[in-house]
């Protein structure tokens, strides 16, 4: 834990500030998210082969905004809020929808109770963890699925 006083802690205490009010804005103006057919949870250090038509979830994607936000802040907490604030405006409504979808998709991996990563979800019942190659996680979950009655 990083001691109440120092810099960087007051830094990246304006920069979360900041980025929870427009977490708030967001989530009044959001619309509900759909399920993908399959759906693939990783983080940057887990790199998966993709397939066409999967929604993939980045449980590091909100920190690595974060970081890209905090960048080369003042040492002023007022100062760094101020130009948090400055880059969140020049992002727009799309460095809005970005934040806001990375918190989402991170809310519905947990809410779907996923352990570890990479994880391929198909129709939010079967998962397969450990695979990084995602047709195969997705064949996995197909022979099994016509084995079980």
């Amino acid at each position: 834990m990083m001691a109440p006083h120092s810099l960087v802690y007051l830094r990246l205490r304006a920069v979360g500030t900041a980025l929870a009010l427009w977490v708030v804005v967001l989530s009044v103006f959001s619309t509900a998210a759909t399920a993908a057919e399959v759906l693939v949870i990783t983080d940057s250090g887990h790199p998966v082969r993709m397939v066409a038509g999967t929604h993939v979830i980045e449980l590091d994607l909100p920190a690595r905004i974060e970081a890209e936000l905090a960048a080369g802040l003042p040492n002023d907490p007022a100062q760094a809020a101020g130009v948090v604030q400055q880059r969140l405006r020049e992002g727009g409504r799309d460095l809005q929808r970005r934040i806001g979808r990375a918190y989402q998709d991170v809310a519905d991996a947990w809410g779907l109770g996923i352990a570890k990563v990479p994880a391929v979800v198909v129709d939010r019942h079967y998962v397969v963890y450990g695979e990084s190659d995602v047709a195969r996680a997705a064949a996995r979950i197909e022979t099994y699925r016509r084995t079980q009655p």
